[in-house]
This record gives C-alpha cells, sequence and structure tokens, in this order.
C-alpha cells in the first residue's frame, strides 16, 4: 500500500500557501455570472446507436430496465433503479444487485486492470467495475445485459434478437453491415462497441464543474469550499487527494480526475439490507470475488506479496458528480455524501458507530480485517487522538467536493441558470501551469 511521503511535498506547499494571508488579505471583485455551457456535440451514427441501446428499456427480461435505469445524467451517472437500499433493483420484481451501481461518468479514462509496483509498494489499478474485471468499457457495458440480478437475459442472443427487432436496427446494419445480425457473437460485440462510444462522448464527461472554472480561473470558491479544497488536500489531515488524485495548478481537467483507480479495503460496514448479506457466511471480497476470479500476480510484483493481500479491496471512484448520487461506497451503505465523509473522518475514534458494539469491522471475514487500510492519514489515527475532522470541518469538506458536480446535466435539455459567486470568494491562490 502507499504511503503519505509521496504526496507530502507537492501538496504541503500549496495547502501552506492556502493559508497565507498574503493570499486572502484582500477580497477582488466577483467573477461574472457563470453561463451556462453549449449543450454536446452532435453524436456521430456509432454514438447514436449507442445511445439508444444505452437507453432502450426493452433489452432486458421482462422488459423496464435499461442502462440509464442505473446511470441516470442527474444523478452523476450513478443510480439503483429506483432502489433506496443502496443497491440496484434489477429487472424483476424485488431482485437485487449486490453492489452499488458505479458512476460510468468520466468512466472512459479508466485504465485495463493491472498490478502497480512503485517504490515498494504494490497496487491493484484500474478495470471497470467494483473489482476492476473489465478491461474496457465496452466489455463492461455488455456485463449487465446477462446479469441475473440486472437485466436477467439468458444469452447474448437474445439481446441480439432484441436489439434486430427495435426501430434502430438499421444503425446497427449502416455500422457494422448489412448482415451484422447474421452474426450473433460478433453483433453483440459490436452492441458493447456502440454504448462504449456513446459513454465516450462528452456528455459524460463535460469537465464543466465549478472546480474547473476554479482552476481555469473563471470564478471563485466560497470560504468553506476553500478550507474544505485545504482539507481534501492536506496529507495531515483529510489527506482523501492522495487516493482521489487532483492537480489544482494545472488548466488540463484530466489532471484532476478524482481517483488513482487504486483498490483498497477501507472497513466500509456491512449492509445489511443487501440479500446476500443475510447469510452471516457470506462476503463480498471485491478483487477476490465473487463476482470474478482472483486476479494473478503478474511478473512484475515482488514474491513476498499474495493475492490474498488484496481480498476485500474494491477500485476507487472518481469524485466528480459524487454530491448527485443516492448511495456510497461499494455496497451502498451510506446514503448521503456527509455520512460517507464522517465514516473516513471517525472510523478509528468511534468504530461503534459503524460496526456496532463490537467496534470491529463486520463486511470482511477475520483472515482478511488486516487488509484493512490502516498505515496512511486518517485511518493511522489512534482513538485516543479522536476524530481527523471536526464537524465543521466536515461540512466544508463536503461544500467542495458539491463543486465536482457539473453544471447541468449532460444531455441536451435546458440550461441551468447563471450562478453567480458567493460572497466573500477568491480565484484560485494556486495559479495554472
Amino acid at each position: 500500500m502507499k504511503t503519505n511521503a509521496s504526496i507530502a511535498a507537492f501538496y504541503l506547499a500549496p495547502a501552506a500557501a492556502l493559508l497565507s494571508a498574503s493570499l486572502f488579505a484582500a477580497t477582488p471583485p466577483g467573477p461574472p455570472p457563470r453561463v451556462a455551457p453549449a449543450g454536446p456535440a452532435p453524436l456521430s451514427r456509432l454514438e447514436t446507436l449507442g445511445k439508444n441501446l444505452f437507453d432502450d428499456r426493452a433489452l432486458s427480461e421482462p422488459a423496464g430496465t435499461a442502462c440509464v435505469s442505473c446511470h441516470l445524467p442527474t444523478t452523476g451517472w450513478a443510480s439503483n433503479n429506483g432502489s433506496k437500499v443502496g443497491v440496484p433493483l434489477g429487472s424483476r420484481p424485488g431482485v437485487l444487485g449486490l453492489r452499488n451501481a458505479m458512476t460510468n461518468g468520466y468512466s472512459s479514462f479508466v485504465p485495463p486492470f493491472s498490478f502497480r509496483v512503485k517504490d515498494g509498494d504494490t497496487d491493484p489499478v484500474g478495470g471497470h467495475f467494483w473489482d476492476g474485471r473489465a478491461n474496457s468499457l465496452a466489455e463492461q457495458a455488455l456485463g449487465p445485459f446477462l446479469a441475473a440480478n440486472e437485466m436477467n437475459n439468458p444469452d447474448s442472443a437474445t439481446v441480439v434478437r432484441k436489439v434486430a427487432a427495435s426501430s434502430y436496427a438499421n444503425l446497427m446494419r449502416a455500422e457494422f453491415g448489412a448482415g451484422i445480425f447474421n452474426t450473433p457473437d460478433l453483433a453483440f460485440k459490436k452492441i458493447g462497441e456502440a454504448i462504449a462510444a456513446f459513454e465516450g462522448t462528452t456528455g459524460f464527461q463535460p469537465f464543466n464543474s465549478k472546480y474547473d472554472d476554479f482552476v481555469l480561473g473563471k470564478v471563485a470558491l466560497a470560504d468553506n469550499e476553500k478550507r474544505g479544497m485545504q482539507l481534501f488536500m492536506d496529507p495531515t489531515r483529510g489527506n482523501c487527494a492522495s487516493c482521489h488524485t487532483m492537480d489544482p495548478t494545472s488548466k488540463n481537467p484530466k489532471d484532476s480526475l478524482f481517483t488513482d483507480y487504486a483498490f483498497y479495503a477501507t472497513g466500509v460496514p456491512r449492509n445489511a439490507a443487501i440479500p446476500d448479506n443475510a447469510n452471516p457466511s457470506f462476503f463480498d471480497l471485491g478483487l477476490c470475488g465473487p463476482a470474478r476470479s482472483r486476479p494473478a500476480l503478474t511478473a512484475n510484483v515482488p514474491a513476498s506479496v499474495s493475492v490474498e493481500q488484496f481480498c476485500g479491496t474494491f477500485r476507487v471512484a472518481t469524485l466528480r458528480n459524487v454530491a448527485q448520487r443516492k448511495a456510497y461506497m461499494h455496497n451502498g451503505v451510506f446514503k448521503s455524501l456527509r455520512e460517507a465523509v464522517s465514516f473516513y473522518a471517525t472510523r478509528n475514534s468511534n468504530p461503534k458507530r459503524w460496526y456496532g458494539p463490537t467496534g470491529i469491522a463486520n463486511d470482511l471475514p477475520q483472515a482478511y480485517l488486516g487488509n484493512i487500510l490502516s498505515d496512511r492519514v486518517p485511518f493511522n489515527r489512534p482513538a485516543s487522538a479522536g476524530p481527523a475532522l471536526s464537524q465543521v470541518e466536515i461540512d466544508d469538506v463536503v461544500a467542495f467536493l458539491e463543486t465536482l458536480s457539473d453544471k447541468v446535466p449532460p444531455t441536451p435539455g435546458p440550461a441551468a441558470p447563471p450562478q453567480p459567486p458567493a460572497p466573500g470568494a477568491i480565484l484560485n491562490p494556486f495559479g495554472s501551469r
């Protein structure tokens, strides 16, 4: 696992600068009102096909559930088809999934799965889904069609037949050839490619949040948002940026994707509402199953490292549009952003709040409790030191995270009204490069 040393030098300097009186002594005039961006660029034929597939509620069994059912633009591209328990409702009444729907906003940047060895640390990195089992966005797009607790099709040929009977079947023929439906395996693969093309459009990654405007010097952050960003970046306090990586000195939005794509076990509490969890001996081990087989270690991994060290780990999700989501963490146990931030701040100081009377992490078997992150801030904090963040500081971090929300739903529609800057805000003190 990584330590704080690799990030401290970079983050402490801007954090100290942010606190300096010279930066905050005066409040310059506020910037002009924010103007909603123009709508997404016109879609190509392949992307249009992908949108039709993404929105088609006839492609589930029974009909009624589409990709968009769990990936709404108004919920940060992560919702659960109306479920309130933290995991999705499938196409069959009452059937629930195992994991919270992962956002597919900004998902075109997810790298293929690999093991990264750097500075003596080994980390699994990349891959789609919470467990990284799909190496490409096209491969990921096909998974829900065949999952019994999601879209519930018995096989790929069934999906292809439904697409062949759809109103947009000629788009498939025009894009992939008149005989595409004669080869169901190929047609199914092309369905994934079309959905991936649609998910790669600017609508899914507009980079038009308040934070993006801030690093470009177009808008200012309010005082609580500034404080929240400092806490988020400070490796001695929140230390969020050690996993949810960002660079406010760069004008390139790709330098602030708010994830390092690595896998960690943070000791998230068990979600008792998940049907599989009714069995006390069942545990979702993430990288070690049950939705995937344990990955083979690659040649670059030191002999002293075993795959069992990563059982119970899940991939870090981007925090872009995080405030719009309806559930948090891989099991959806938290239903508010503030609750999720509070967990990080108080896991060590008040474990009984999260795990019950024992105060022991309750969603991993005893054999893997040692895999839970404990060697970096804030998870290396002794209980006697109290919470890593105060209640006001938690609110400040949440306020900063709300600046990561894109301005308008990233699909064609009415523009959001302009938002004036908050009183007392200042422009980006980090500058740009």
